[in-house]
């Protein structure tokens, strides 16, 4: 099979638009269900960011303009990988030192902040991502779809970089930083798919 630029700008969306879903799901279970393991979502969700980060970095290589937003893209997913590596690996073992030994739970607690410090990063990169696409939708016409994509893609770049700066506590209980980058993920795959091939 030929990955020509507009399937592999097509794919590219298709699976922006599954990890925005998958981050969705994730929420609604660490709200109603906090008992129930992630991991499984996790793991999908770690092949979904390798795949992504493979096929925006060939839509970034075919590209003639929207470098800066398809590089986000891709930078993102590599980072996405990582977080959700460090879940998958070291949230387990960590957590049962610092329960067998209290006096290791800083240790778990560095991890952890490790781990939302990668989310936001990767974040910033895609409410970036949104914001290119978003504007260049609007300047190919879309203006409600582009407009709104990149007033999202706005505030998700703001808040995630707060959270990266001021920690997760920032914002208290409201959770602006992961509900707009989730918003703005879906908004920028249904921007992509109205992206032509040359573009």
């Amino acid at each position: 099979m030929e990955f020509t630029q507009q399937r592999t700008i097509t794919i590219t969306a298709a699976l922006l638009l599954i990890a925005a879903v998958t981050q969705a799901i994730y929420t609604a279970l660490y709200l109603t269900m906090p008992e129930i393991s992630r991991a499984p979502l996790w793991g999908i969700e770690g092949f979904l960011f390798v795949m992504l980060a493979a096929f925006a970095g060939s839509a970034l290589a075919q590209a003639k303009r929207l470098h800066l937003g398809w590089s986000a893209i891709a930078a993102a997913a590599v980072l996405n990988v990582v977080q959700v590596g460090v879940g998958l690996t070291m949230f387990g073992p960590f957590g049962d030192a610092a329960e067998a030994d209290p006096s290791l739970a800083p240790l778990i607690g560095a991890v952890v902040a490790f781990s939302f410090m990668v989310y936001n990063a990767a974040k910033v990169l895609l409410a970036l991502a949104a914001i290119v696409f978003g504007s260049a939708r609007m300047s190919a016409g879309s203006k409600v779809l582009g407009g709104l994509t990149a007033l999202v893609g706005a505030v998700a770049l703001v808040s995630n970089a707060l959270s990266m700066a001021l920690g997760r506590s920032f914002s208290g209980e409201l959770p602006i930083a992961g509900g707009t980058v989730v918003l703005a993920t879906l908004l920028l795959a249904l921007c992509l798919l109205g992206v032509k091939g040359e573009d």
